[in-house]
């Protein structure tokens, strides 16, 4: 893979299955609060909807990380006529509960980190940082994947701000044109990467969307390293 010396992961999507943890920790939180609520079906994909606009007012500094759990959980609550709760933060730690009880792995991700030992390695993700850290920790990949970057120490530059990326680079000591991003979003670990010269895989886990021109798809991490080399010979990386 020619002129590649490091490696950036997404977290979530990517090496943690983030969708899967937080749909069960959501329809479990509703249900504790509303059993038989007829609309039970639509909580997860509801709360995925609000998760991007609240995070995205956050990453921008117009509010507090907090306050934008307070924003999401109130949305919920007032979309599915469900009383809010007189606590928000104590009912979003109750949330949070669930979800770190959730917190797994993708099958692929351990081998994959491994067999890419001899690049630098690294995590780019737009979460907050005590909690991603966290999360790389608690799916037994702390002390494999390197440093765990975002926004919060990268001077408030989020994906997909191009500086996102070249802080992200040197962090791990590289310019951005020696670093590849493997991640799910096509926006923030595909199209941004490039936008700030480095290069990128999108890993499309279903398989089922239209990928973006002249960027290299993956299904799966299982192989990632023999396929560096593969289209490294072909001049894709």
């Amino acid at each position: 893979m020619t002129g590649v010396k490091g490696v950036l992961f997404d977290l979530d999507g990517t090496l943690l299955d983030h969708r899967g943890a937080a749909d069960t920790a959501i329809v479990s939180w509703v249900s504790a609060r509303a059993p038989g609520h007829p609309r039970l079906g639509e909580v997860a994909a509801l709360w995925a909807e609000l998760e991007g606009p609240y995070l995205a007012m956050w990453q921008r500094g117009e509010c507090s990380v907090q306050e934008q759990r307070r924003l999401r959980l109130r949305a919920l609550c007032e979309e599915l006529a469900v009383p809010e709760p007189g606590d928000l933060d104590a009912a979003y730690a109750d949330f949070t509960d669930r979800y770190r009880r959730g917190w797994a792995a993708f099958p692929d991700a351990a081998e994959a980190v491994k067999e890419l030992g001899g690049f630098a390695l690294g995590v780019l993700t737009n979460g907050a940082q005590p909690v991603q850290e966290e999360k790389v920790r608690a799916i037994g990949l702390g002390g494999l994947v390197g440093p765990v970057l975002t926004g919060e120490v990268l001077g408030g530059h989020f994906k997909p701000s191009p500086a996102s990326y070249t802080g992200a680079a040197a962090a791990l000591g590289l310019a951005p044109q020696e670093v590849v991003l493997v991640g799910d979003d096509v926006e923030n670990d595909v199209t941004g990467p490039a936008a700030a010269g480095m290069r990128s895989i999108w890993l499309d886990r279903l398989g089922v969307r239209r990928p973006p021109a002249g960027f290299p798809r993956i299904t799966s991490l299982t192989g990632l390293a023999r396929l560096f080399g593969d289209l490294g010979q072909h001049g894709v990386l």
